[in-house]
């Protein structure tokens, strides 16, 4: 409580969850409010820690797998990617190009189905349902074409060090022109239904603005980045596996407000659209494994960085290994932690009923930021 100008002003302390269903996880922010504006904004971390990187160093490489995905539950894949790539570093195995191209197919398909989710339950965070109707039921079909190669629905742990376990079929690669139509042909709706939605428009445009030296301070990555007009996606910047191989474009936005954001995230969608579709026409024939992956993971003495662009922006898994059958260390850099970081100087000055909207942008995963 503090008196200015001879008129007592009072502030008092909200909190959004930890159990509030905007935060999308067991997320806790501390909101000092002064009327209707935020003051300040605290988010308390760490309901959902699990130690990963610790569990890594008393685990061997092979039993590791299965954690990435649950460090970003719906990018999955593109974590699982990461991981088997910096050990095939370590290995010095060479992937073949057919493995490759399945990779990018199923990553690029997750991608999607992580951009779907965020579109639909934003639109719900905000108030609107018919939109969520719209993306799950695409994204269902998505699952069932992921499911019937992986055996998964979100938690996919189906890449190996050397390749892939299981090629893909003429069916599968049918299933995904399939599904690559289908979703093209819901473009007119999604923007009849949101891109130009007056009442949408009202709540994102000049809201939520990040500006290009805060992204670049707080190392902000991935749509939240490129939204701001800042062009760099590690497929393009650090190009790995095979989508060197694929013409795709980065799409930017302008002013960096949510609407810029939600406009990257669903051009995002058709660019994914795209390199599954080359990377159809273009599947070559071949082994889905390399040759003589030993069957005990020892790699050599020595350390590796490998990054990745994942549906909430750059991925990265510091590896140093002591010749051991168990990772000496591993370090996992998430986006989801540093685009968070950003967020209590995203809500300071802003209305309380601008909060979610706020937070929602941003995509993150709670699960990613606790680890």
């Amino acid at each position: 409580m503090t008196e200015l100008l001879g008129i007592e002003e009072k502030t008092y302390t909200l909190n959004l969850g930890p159990q509030h269903p905007s935060t999308h996880g067991v997320l806790r922010v501390i909101l000092e409010m002064d009327g209707e504006f935020i003051i300040k904004a605290e988010p308390v971390i760490g309901y959902g820690h699990r130690g990963h990187e610790h569990m890594a160093e008393n685990r061997n490489y092979t039993q590791f797998l299965p954690n990435l995905a649950r460090v970003d539950y719906l990018h999955a894949l593109a974590y699982n990617q990461c991981y088997c790539m910096a050990v095939e570093k370590l290995l010095d195995l060479k992937v073949p190009e057919r493995a490759e191209f399945i990779r990018v197919i199923t990553c690029e398909l997750n991608r999607i189905s992580s951009h779907l989710l965020w579109f639909g339950a934003y639109l719900m965070d905000l108030g609107a349902f018919t939109p969520f109707l719209y993306c799950f039921d695409d994204r269902e079909h998505l699952l069932d074409l992921l499911d019937g190669l992986t055996g998964s629905r979100l938690t996919y742990c189906f890449f190996r060090f050397g390749g892939v376990p299981v090629d893909i079929d003429a069916d599968f690669v049918a299933g995904c022109r399939s599904f690559v139509s289908r979703l093209r042909s819901r473009w007119n709706d999604y923007n009849n239904l949101v891109t130009k939605n007056v009442i949408f428009i009202n709540r994102t445009r000049d809201v939520g603005i990040i500006t290009r030296d805060q992204c670049i301070k707080y190392g902000i990555t991935g749509p939240n980045l490129r939204g701001s007009g800042i062009p760099y996606d590690i497929r393009k910047s650090e190009p790995y596996s095979a989508y060197p191989e694929f013409d795709f474009e980065i799409p930017i936005g302008a002013k960096g407000d949510i609407y810029d954001r939600y406009i990257v995230r669903l051009a995002e969608m058709e660019q994914s659209c795209r390199i599954i579709e080359q990377a159809c026409n273009q599947l070559p024939d071949g082994p889905i494994m390399a040759e003589k992956v030993p069957k005990r993971i020892k790699p050599p003495v020595g350390e590796v960085y490998q990054a990745v662009e994942t549906a909430r922006g750059s991925f990265g898994m510091y590896i140093v290994s002591q010749g051991d059958v168990k990772p000496y260390r591993i370090k996992l850099r998430t986006p989801s932690f540093a685009n968070m970081s950003f967020f209590p100087e995203m809500a300071v000055d802003n209305l309380v009923a601008d909060l979610v909207a706020n937070l929602g942008s941003i995509d993150v995963v709670i699960p990613e930021i606790d680890r």
